[in-house]
């Protein structure tokens, strides 16, 4: 295929360990969907970091007696560790506090304060009354004006959709200590959205396939375009470049503006540290490239319409018209990926309440790729799913233990046993050519669910290959044809053949087995690349910080069944999958929350 495809993802906030909830929005989808395109032949370029500015950073650090630096640091480092234990292939995951990422956000504000599309206005600013900071407009509930919902946000009602400014809420209160805010005139920039209505509402209709329920959302929400504050009056966060302001240590861009601006700065720091600095422009400038875009769905507003309308502003392709930015014609996103709420005992992860899982936790007691392939065909893809230990266990035991796990075991261990190495087929029947013939369809079939983002629907394609094989296993009986030699050794080649397929069509979800099953194929070398964490220099001011990256080239162009070689010896295997106890799925482990 040889496509650039852009896998951007959302940037987890640096204010504390992240949750099973956080990783089955933004994380293991877009992994399933970056390791199927490099498998599939593409150049894919997977790229986030971690969020660290705003107020909500700011509260945090004062509750731990850290610095906002301090914090991020720590979280950014605990943060890292569990995405890369979760085998997550970032080209670069990095950080929003780095002097590239403040380069390339305040080169984005200075084009599309170029162009027209930043003006000033005074608004009401909401001020926390204990502390005189401002507090962010997520940080403040209250009841919407338009449909009445106790519970909109200070930015967004996710009842109606709706946005919203603190300043509208009925019976405003902080979301930090309760307290009920003051409003203070102040002036800020704004982003003139509704300088961007027509371009945005014309982009969007011609976004045929993506997921209704982001389209739908996206919809209303350009139909009713307000401009958007992006600066406020905060001490930590990027300066505004502009005199009179840049100097002025209350005065910052918002944290929204920014986070979302990371995904073009992260793909120029990739660059940059790299051989050519100028690498990202295939994926950001050239019409044929495809940019994917994975968050929650509380997310989708910035990707579908405000991301959209700051790149289209900085392309001089507003109501106001203007010229291209620092970086060129920015292409819009391809496709906004958005998945529902994973839930605990109905109601959404709350670390206040109790309802929590976390990744380290989660990584071990049950290593990766059970959490993955649980949140690849029971998680949130189209609607909110409530976790259930029960249904975890019974996906493990049945599904990856006693299916796959099983196949793979008693097919190497036969061939081990009675011929040491891939057995040579003699005269095949139909049952094995039926079988192969379905094995090798299963490529087009589950290819094109993970092309589309169908994760479900992809992975129950890849088990029931695993499934056909387990059946002919059993009707075909191997282990009773000691006195048929050629036909037991057509039998388990044609297994193998099926299991090397099956371990293609499962390495999205599955990365850390799938090497484990290429080796018991009797293969060398990397099969399934994994992110490494390394410490590397800031690229301006020589601080120091942790980064994801990896080198993937070994996953490229591997997708389609390939003939399993004859001949090469096996050893006895060692299971992949270890059965969990039933009673774990009525209780879960000592430290969940859930059955206590």
């Amino acid at each position: 295929m040889n496509n650039a495809v852009l896998t951007a993802v959302a940037w987890p906030y640096a204010n504390g360990p992240r949750h099973i909830g956080h990783v089955s929005g933004f994380g293991v989808p877009s992994d399933v969907f970056a390791r199927y395109r490099r498998m599939a032949g593409d150049r894919v370029l997977m790229v986030s970091g971690t969020d660290e500015h705003g107020t909500p950073i700011q509260v945090q650090a004062d509750a731990e007696g850290l610095t906002p630096r301090q914090l991020a640091d720590k979280y950014n480092d605990v943060i890292t560790d569990d995405l890369r234990g979760l085998g997550l292939s970032y080209d670069l995951f990095t950080r929003t506090t780095t002097s590239n990422h403040y380069d390339v956000v305040q080169h984005m504000f200075s084009s599309l304060h170029r162009n027209g599309y930043i003006v000033p206005k005074t608004q009401l600013a909401a001020i926390s009354p204990s502390t005189g900071r401002t507090l962010p407009d997520r940080y403040i509930e209250g009841t919407c004006p338009i449909c009445g919902y106790d519970g909109a946000r200070g930015d967004q009602c996710d009842n109606c959709g709706n946005q919203l400014d603190p300043a509208d809420l009925k019976n405003p209160r902080s979301k930090i200590n309760g307290e009920t805010p003051s409003f203070v005139e102040t002036e800020h920039f704004f982003l003139d959205l509704p300088a961007f209505s027509e371009a945005l509402g014309s982009w969007l209709s011609s976004r045929t396939d993506w997921r209704p329920n982001v389209l739908r959302f996206s919809a209303n929400l350009a139909e009713n375009l307000k401009p958007r504050a992006i600066t406020r009056d905060l001490e930590w966060g990027v300066p505004v470049p502009l005199d009179g302001w840049s100097d002025n240590p209350m005065k910052k861009i918002y944290v929204w503006f920014d986070a979302v601006i990371g995904y073009l700065s992260a793909s120029v720091e990739w660059a940059r540290r790299g051989p050519d600095p100028d690498a990202w422009k295939q994926w950001w400038t050239d019409p044929a490239a495809q940019a994917f875009y994975f968050m929650g769905k509380d997310n989708i507003t910035f990707h579908s319409v405000m991301w959209p309308a700051i790149m289209l502003g900085h392309n001089g392709q507003g109501d106001r018209g203007g010229v291209p930015g620092t970086y060129g014609t920015l292409d819009l996103p391809s496709e906004v990926v958005s998945s529902e709420y994973l839930t605990m005992l109905g109601s959404k992860f709350s670390t206040s309440r109790g309802t929590v899982i976390y990744v380290g936790d989660f990584l071990r007691e049950f290593g990766p790729d059970a959490l993955r392939y649980h949140i690849a065909v029971a998680g949130p893809e189209n609607q909110d799913v409530d976790f259930t230990w029960d249904e975890f266990v019974r996906r493990v035991n049945n599904e990856l233990a006693n299916e796959w796990g099983n196949l793979v075991n008693r097919s190497v261990s036969m061939a081990h046993k009675n011929v040491g190495a891939i057995p040579q087929p003699k005269a095949p029947q139909q049952a094995d050519a039926e079988l192969l013939a379905y094995s090798a369809a299963g490529f087009d079939t589950v290819g094109g669910l993970l092309a589309r983002n169908r994760f479900k629907q992809a992975a129950g394609e890849a088990m029931r290959v695993v499934t056909a094989a387990n059946r002919y296993l059993s009707d075909q009986e191997p282990w009773k044809r000691k006195d048929d030699p050629d036909r037991r050794d057509t039998i388990l080649h044609t297994a193998l053949q099926v299991v090397q397929d099956a371990n293609t069509l499962l390495t999205p979800f599955l990365p850390h087995a799938a090497q484990q099953v290429h080796e018991a194929l009797g293969n060398t070398g990397v099969w399934a690349a994994q992110p490494e964490k390394t410490t590397v220099e800031d690229l301006g001011d020589g601080l120091a910080y942790p980064i994801l990256t990896g080198d993937y080239a070994a996953e490229q162009a591997h997708w389609g069944s390939t003939p399993i070689e004859v001949g090469r010896p096996l050893a006895k295997p060692t299971p992949i999958f270890t059965k969990l106890a039933p009673e774990l799925g009525e209780t879960g482990p000592e430290w969940a929350p859930i059955g206590k």
